[in-house]
């Protein structure tokens, strides 16, 4: 599962991060973006030692400051059934052979029926 998917299905819903640094956020994920940058609302921020609590309306977290994620169990599931669909729903067109005959033969008439003899194309430059 990629990580960005889940992110974008968290949108709206509670989650605690935790900073390369001990911080951590317990907010709402408002918006995430491809490199991870998150906007927080409702944050309430806990420095490392734990001793002091801050309470914020909205925050911004640079993704390569976070060093874990934690969301709600119940998105997992529901972001791998999303998937599983998806994938299922791609693989009706698979496996159907229209007008290609594959990776090692030529499409017949093109250079020689199968089994017969087939023009050299290398070595005509101009004029032949």
């Amino acid at each position: 599962m990629l990580p960005l998917s889940l992110l974008n299905a968290a949108q709206n819903k509670p989650m605690l991060v935790e900073l390369k640094n001990g911080e951590t956020f317990n907010g709402h994920l408002v918006n995430c973006d491809n490199f991870m940058n998150i906007t927080l609302r409702e944050v309430y921020q806990t420095n490392a030692e734990a001793d002091r609590f801050f309470k914020l309306k909205e925050c911004y977290i640079r993704g390569s400051t976070i060093k874990y994620l934690r969301i709600p169990d119940n998105l997992l599931d529901v972001v791998k059934e999303e998937q599983n669909r998806a994938r299922e729903a791609n693989r009706g067109g698979r496996g159907v052979v229209t007008g290609n005959r594959g990776r090692g033969l030529p499409a017949r008439g093109a250079r020689g029926t199968r089994g017969g003899p087939a023009r050299s194309v290398r070595g005509r430059g101009r004029g032949a």
